[in-house]
């Protein structure tokens, strides 16, 4: 469900009428029923909020929408909009909740609405954002987030678009120490791998394209305005090369993207947080996704934050909810086919 006090329920409740939603899977929302009666009375939905207790209970549709209270009540009484622990605790536990059950098999993927990193912290935890809190629940560190665009609109690769990060949250400044060869190319490994999967349906068997982001301005002009790229970034796609994977770069990043969109590349490896946001949103940023890689589950978000500015208002936008949905029911197909129920089941 999220963080409480941002616009998390009312995506949920504006995508639970779409019809594609309930194509995909059915779906499950871990949180508190009393917060998603109050954004569908707030947004007029007719659908009813259905309290349940186990998996086997889930029957969704657009007209019925199941809840499974796994936090507080004290998430019922978090003010619209405001930084409140209580709001933090909420939406944590509610990840930690949906993470157990795929853990263990209980639902095929999670889709997670936003959270608010302040409140997060001031309720206690030292995990900067979901990404890092997925990987503790699950156990794993080799992680990245990327985010991802599905083919059409703008985007004419057939596998869609997929941006992931060699750093993420932390202040600029911090980023340096934690680019190494290493990191880069575990990040493009990882893009390798679910650009694959996204590749299945969309083109011929082949390797993933995948372009490399320079860290500085014109790819550092040959070490003019930074060596990066002749000391980290170039032998990390060097050594990727010569694993297999179709890596180019370092390349300049104000160029990529647009390259990128225009079906050159697969997937992008940024090398820190807003080279790769920025210009993937500034394409489109409501068919954004934001996807974990490097988890033992499927786990996919909208690409926005808990826009406290629109928060209860009845403002908020629900395709990238939508859109966030179906790609964890198309990730978890092509995962774990031997593992799908007749109907999937995914948790928003």
């Amino acid at each position: 469900m999220g963080d409480p006090a941002g616009v998390g329920p009312e995506t949920i409740v504006g995508a639970w009428g779409n019809p594609s939603l309930h194509a995909a899977c059915r779906a499950v929302v871990m949180g508190h029923p009393v917060v998603l009666q109050r954004a569908a009375r707030l947004l007029g939905s007719s659908c009813e909020v259905v309290e349940v207790t186990a998996p086997d209970l889930i029957a969704s549709d657009a007209r019925t929408l199941p809840c499974f209270r796994c936090v507080a009540q004290s998430a019922t009484e978090v003010e619209p909009a405001s930084h409140d622990p209580a709001g933090g605790r909420a939406a944590c536990d509610a990840v930690a909740f949906a993470t157990r059950w795929a853990l263990e098999n209980q639902v095929d993927g999670i889709t997670t609405a936003p959270l608010n990193k302040s409140s997060l912290a001031a309720a206690g935890y030292d995990c900067p954002g979901h990404t890092e809190l997925l990987a503790r629940l699950c156990g794993v560190s080799d992680v990245a987030m990327m985010l991802y665009l599905l083919p059409g609109g703008r985007v004419s690769g057939p596998g869609g678009l997929g941006v992931v990060h060699v750093t993420l949250h932390m202040a600029l400044r911090e980023i340096f120490p934690h680019l190494t060869p290493q990191a880069i190319l575990s990040r493009a490994r990882l893009a390798d791998a679910v650009m694959r999967e996204f590749l299945r349906d969309g083109a011929p068997a082949r390797p993933p394209r995948i372009g490399v982001c320079a860290l500085n301005p014109h790819a550092g002009e040959q070490g003019l305005f930074g060596d990066e790229e002749l000391t980290c970034i170039r032998p990390a796609v060097e050594r990727g090369v010569g694993e297999g994977l179709n890596l180019v770069g370092p390349l300049p990043a104000d160029t990529l993207m647009g390259r990128a969109v225009a079906g050159e590349f697969d997937a992008v490896v940024a090398m820190y947080h807003d080279q790769g946001h920025i210009a993937l949103k500034v394409v489109d940023m409501y068919r954004a996704v934001n996807i974990t890689l490097g988890l033992p589950i499927v786990r996919t978000s909208v690409a926005h934050g808990t826009a406290f500015d629109l928060a209860w208002q009845g403002r908020a936008e629900s395709a990238g909810m939508v859109t966030a949905v179906r790609t964890c029911a198309l990730l978890a197909r092509q995962r774990r086919p031997q593992h799908l129920h007749a109907t999937p089941v995914s948790t928003t």
